[in-house]
């Protein structure tokens, strides 16, 4: 570590952000191989929520709407998504997990979660706790 917090911080983040980008590129190999990575950010959100207009979408992702409507027809033509009419806008359709979408990705999480633990077991939860709300602080002064 250097002397300037600020770029050991930025140090760290790049090698967090390309450790995860492996990670990534190995857990849509387990949903679908011929599933494009780029496009697990989007089935994470719909995991967290049953179903979300493409305006939200692309809010969230901070994607263009053309690269959006393209990773979505890639995760429908995969079965993992699917769009519904909007009840609330006759225009708009909704987009939410398949189930079998949903069961897959529950899978692969549910191994993240598992090598998170034997990852983190030795470290004291007060540690564990400590770090998720920095990255939350973080997170959050970033947007």
């Amino acid at each position: 570590m250097g002397s300037d917090p600020i770029t050991d911080l930025e140090t760290e983040l790049v090698d967090i952000w390309r450790r995860g980008r492996i990670q990534i590129r190995d857990r849509v190999r387990i949903i679908d191989p011929r599933l494009d990575p780029t496009c697990y950010p989007l089935l994470v959100l719909l995991a967290r929520r049953d179903a979300m207009p493409m305006s939200d979408l692309l809010t969230e992702l901070g994607l263009e709407k053309s690269t959006l409507t393209r990773q979505i027809d890639s995760v429908v033509r995969l079965e993992l998504v699917e769009r519904h009419p909007d009840p609330d806008d006759a225009r708009a359709r909704l987009v939410a997990l398949t189930d079998s979408g949903r069961r897959r990705l529950e899978e692969v999480n549910a191994t993240a979660l598992s090598e998170w633990r034997e990852r983190l077991s030795r470290w004291d939860p007060a540690d564990v706790r400590q770090l998720a709300q920095l990255l939350r602080r973080l997170s959050e002064s970033t947007r």
